[in-house]
């Protein structure tokens, strides 16, 4: 099965990460680089055009150095306020990019790798007029999931966020969606020091 080569990936990098007590982003990474540089690398070995969306102007500016150095075809975004969580942000993805299939990946997930994100658009290219969206056997993983091409999910998104929708898994019961079932410790996402300790990065692959 061939994934849709019409598809750009996405990174969400705008958080305030206030659990963490330190920006989740510029962590540094076991394989070298920064959470966020980590993120660009195994978007960019899909070979698909990618959009960075973030506050944060020294996120914009390392994405943009990393892509003129490995030649991507890369757009960084500062995202405007205000800053109501992933629902506002995925909107202003909708925005920019009006018809393109959407890989969208938060930046909080270190532990991602290419075949995770290869299995979510192959699930993807078999229904591709669906929502797909990653689950780690427990719970979706919301932040993670491919968005089909087309106006009709971009239009309720829109009509939801006027109404004063914010809740990215409330939104999604409303849609047509399926969920993809992933490798859990791949989706892992960290929030807190307890949970950046607990996770043992020592024992992260390539």
């Amino acid at each position: 099965m061939r994934v849709n080569a019409a598809f750009r990936a996405c990174l969400l990098s705008g958080g305030a990460s206030r659990r963490m007590g330190r920006d989740k982003a510029l962590l540094p990474h076991p394989m070298g680089g920064t959470w966020l540089e980590h993120g660009l690398i195994g978007l960019g070995a899909l070979g698909a055009p990618m959009t960075v969306l973030s506050r944060h102007a020294a996120h914009l500016e390392l994405a943009e150095g990393l892509a003129l150095q490995r030649g991507w075809a890369l757009d960084a975004v500062a995202e405007p306020p205000p800053w109501e969580g992933p629902l506002l942000a995925l909107r202003r993805l909708a925005e920019r990019v009006p018809q393109a299939q959407l890989l969208v990946v938060p930046v909080d997930m270190p532990a991602l790798d290419r075949n995770c994100l290869q299995t979510l658009l192959i699930a993807a290219a078999t229904q591709p007029e669906l929502i797909h969206v990653a689950h780690d056997g427990e719970r979706l993983q919301p932040l993670l999931a491919v968005l089909p091409a087309g106006d009709g999910w971009r239009q309720h998104l829109q009509r939801a966020i006027v109404r004063g929708e914010r809740r990215w898994q409330r939104w999604l019961t409303q849609q047509r969606w399926r969920p993809v079932p992933l490798e859990p410790r791949a989706m892992r996402n960290i929030n807190t020091p307890h949970e950046l300790a607990a996770f043992g990065f020592e024992s992260l692959d390539s």
